[in-house]
């Protein structure tokens, strides 16, 4: 149980860090002049780098062991701080932007490390009652958010406090954690414990799992090293971009044939594939949207609302994901019958808060869409550990990573380009003239073989209509961009919803096809392997 409580505290800091962050963006976006899209590149570094160090930490961690994982999460998170710090309005916007990027992304990194550690020890410290255990340990992120939204209400709203000092806050139970963790033996997983070998743990990956993270990791070295070949090696944009999509495809490819060598050429489970896709969808609309979900709100109505509402859905998954035990043995939901219920539930919240008009409207809204979103991210892990017991830390802190490089890449980047275009789409339309005088400079890209460009707000301009609105003191002109804004805001709310539609009509696939093979049941290395020959899952029971 200490064990427990340490990993409990340790995504406790993430989750203080990402609400305090989602809480500030307005701050840099006036402070620095960012558009929506850069600052949901920022945003979005917070996943990305949380993805390399859960994925890189899941595939050491039987091997080196979750007390030096520990230390070097510790160390980044001291680190993300000094290099954020350094951003300051004399640094000049480029700098400052590359500053914030980067302390995000060190940020990242150090919870994904924390997270490569939690999530499998919990998982092996609770073999018979995964869901029940998980969803406790990440009670430890709605925590964080709770504690993070109302220390930037007070500290932001009320008192009107530099965002470093708020920002600061996360390493209280950064130092916190790293005294629990101190000391402390660390049992060894299922498959590390009967001695299984990198390569039998990544079976279960094999070609399909590899080809989820590849395709993503090309997504973001492309994004990665666009800006820095522009930037170190004087090339232009297009030059820059063929470059680092050739680097891309390049990395991504030798990381593909590792993982067929170590493997021997296995093509992996189908049913472990599914659930990576799956887990993909729900980093992009849990935590893409968590990380705008205050600024979008507090654009509809206020900011300080907008924090209220966030702790309060925040609070509301905290609270109910100690229920999980009860939903699942009791009411008699399996795992899978959880996510069915709960991705129809987040796709209504997220239309009904498109079309708020109240603060009461948006607190019944976000209580159906705060029930939807809790039990996502561990009860997928319960799934995959479940199902997977063979892959050891890998296959969680795989999918860990999938989900937050998810939200990295296409959750939080897309939110605000949806934010950028349709909000720029709708002031241009009601007024051109107040367009051209508004419009962000550079223009905002969210997968240009599939998405156009779009031109946003500018971030400055947009910050002092926002004062002018909150100190009733607006402009009929500044009147007509913040109604823009908010119509932005409305329809990007409708085209999140998209993300969880699609995932109910995954879940009940995954019903139907449990229903088939006798029930959702947990597999064991020493038990029968009851997905044999489905082509859904081979744990073949091992010697």
């Amino acid at each position: 149980m200490w064990l427990l409580w340490a990993g409990f505290m340790a995504i406790l800091a993430a989750g203080v860090g990402f609400a305090i962050r989602g809480g500030i963006l307005d701050n840099w976006g006036s402070e620095f002049g960012f558009n929506a899209s850069q600052l949901g590149a920022i945003n979005g570094a917070g996943f990305t780098g949380f993805c390399f160090g859960i994925i890189i930490g899941g595939v050491v961690a039987d091997k080196i062991g979750y007390g030096k994982l520990v230390f070097t999460a510790f160390l980044f998170h001291v680190l993300s701080a000094f290099v954020t710090f350094a951003a300051t309005s004399g640094t000049g916007s480029e700098r400052a932007y590359m500053l914030l990027l980067g302390g995000t992304f060190i940020f990242a990194i150090a919870n994904g490390t924390l997270e490569a550690v939690a999530n499998p020890l919990v998982a092996t410290l609770f073999p018979h009652n995964r869901t029940h255990y998980l969803n406790i340990l990440h009670a430890s992120w709605p925590a964080g958010l709770v504690l993070g939204g109302a220390a930037g209400w007070i500290l932001d709203d009320q008192f009107r406090m530099d965002w470093k000092i708020q920002l600061g806050l996360f390493l209280i139970p950064t130092l916190i954690y790293g005294v629990m963790f101190f000391g402390q033996k660390m049992p060894k997983s299922e498959a590390s414990a009967r001695g299984l070998s990198l390569g039998d743990m990544f079976k279960d990956v094999g070609l399909l799992g590899g080809l989820v993270v590849c395709g993503l990791l090309v997504l973001f070295f492309t994004g990665f090293l666009q800006p820095l070949l522009e930037l170190f090696a004087g090339l232009t944009p297009e030059k820059a971009g063929q470059m680092s999509t050739y680097i891309a495809y390049g990395i991504s490819g030798a990381l593909l044939l590792v993982v067929l060598f170590i493997t021997k050429f296995s093509i992996g489970s189908l049913l472990l594939f599914t659930l990576f896709i799956t887990h993909a969808l729900v980093g992009a609309v849990e935590l893409g949207t968590d990380g705008w979900i205050q600024n979008i709100t507090g654009n509809i109505l206020t900011s300080g609302e907008g924090k209220i509402l966030f702790v309060y859905t925040s609070l509301l998954m905290f609270l109910l994901r100690f229920c999980a035990d009860f939903i699942e043995k009791k009411i008699g939901l399996s795992p899978v019958g959880i996510l069915l219920v709960c991705s129809v539930l987040a796709c209504i919240g997220l239309l009904l808060t498109s079309r708020v008009e109240s603060f009461l409207a948006a607190l019944l809204a976000l209580t159906v869409y705060g029930i939807g979103k809790t039990f996502f991210w561990p009860t997928m892990l319960a799934v995959a550990s479940d199902r997977f017991p063979r892959t050891g830390a890998i296959a969680i802190s795989i999918m860990g990573g999938i989900g937050m490089m998810s939200a990295g890449l296409v959750g939080s980047p897309g939110l605000g380009y949806f934010k950028d275009r349709y909000a720029g789409e709708d002031l241009r339309a009601a007024d051109a003239d107040v367009f051209a005088k508004y419009k962000a400079e550079r223009p905002s890209r969210f997968m240009p073989l599939i998405f156009p460009e779009a031109v946003g707000l500018d971030g400055r301009r947009l910050g002092d209509v926002q004062e002018a609105i909150r100190k009733n003191e607006a402009t009929p002109e500044q009147k007509t961009v913040q109604q823009a804004n908010i119509a932005g805001d409305r329809k990007t709310l409708v085209a999140d919803a998209i993300i969880p539609a699609t995932m109910a009509v995954i879940y009940l696939g995954l019903l139907i096809y449990f229903a088939s093979i006798g029930g959702y049941k947990p597999v064991h290395i020493d038990g029968p392997p009851h997905d044999a020959g489905s082509g859904m899952g081979l744990n073949a029971p091992v010697p």
